[in-house]
């Protein structure tokens, strides 16, 4: 669960997370300036402080590590903000094993704005990936592609939505989406639709990645809890 400045938020994950799933819950850390790390290790989380702040990928990618050298076959993203309930991760565990897939991702296109819904539009069309909601953070990663996350190639990417789905597509694997719910933000706002600004970059960046990997072949048709922010 990468985490930074969520103390209002991160206890009450963990601790839904906790009282709905047999699974370890690590909150990592990324440099807050408040109390994430005690709220977290309160209601009962492991957690991994990082020396100084690395962004949500950054964060997100020494989860996956952690994971990878702990021996995790499966781990679960969702947000330390509580956009993303913890009842309805039985629902996402159980379509990700029904489908057999590499990676689940939990969409709620109720929650795409007008702008979103072109923006994904558009990504759709050019890195030729189906999914319906590019930045939800709830999301769960099987060992093969966990493996590929951790990875120094994916040390490259700077955002952990569109980068991460077409680095695990180029490694072919295996990407299914499964219907979920979003709960409003209960403070801050969307890092990427923040301001015209970061939009833009946003829409560089991503369509540059998306072209240097438009040869990239498409894919083949114990538990860890944790979370990426949008």
């Amino acid at each position: 669960m990468p985490a930074r400045n969520e103390q209002a938020t991160v206890g009450d994950v963990v601790r839904g997370v906790i009282a709905t799933l047999d699974c370890d819950v690590l909150v990592i850390n990324d440099a807050s300036a408040d109390r994430t790390a005690a709220q977290a290790t309160a209601a009962g989380a492991r957690v991994l402080n990082l020396p100084f702040q690395l962004g949500a990928w950054g964060a997100a990618q020494a989860g996956m590590r952690f994971a990878l050298r702990n021996g995790y076959d499966l781990v679960v993203t969702l947000d330390a903000d509580g956009q993303h309930p913890p009842a309805q991760l039985p629902a996402l565990l159980a379509a990700h094993r029904r489908q057999g897939a590499d990676v689940t991702i939990g969409t709620c296109p109720g929650r795409l704005s007008r702008a979103k819904r072109l923006a994904w539009a558009y990504f759709r069309l050019i890195t030729g990936l189906g999914v319906t909601d590019f930045t939800s953070g709830l999301r769960v990663y099987g060992r093969r592609a966990i493996r590929a996350l951790a990875s120094r190639e994916a040390s490259l990417i700077d955002y952990q939505d569109i980068g991460v789905l077409i680095l695990l597509r180029r490694k072919g694997l295996s990407m299914h989406e499964a219907p979920t719910s979003m709960s409003p933000r209960s403070s801050g706002g969307s890092r990427i639709f923040s301001s015209w600004f970061t939009v833009a970059r946003y829409m560089i960046a991503t369509t540059v990645l998306s072209i240097a990997r438009i040869g990239a072949r498409a894919p083949r048709a114990r538990a860890l809890a944790g979370a990426d922010k949008a």
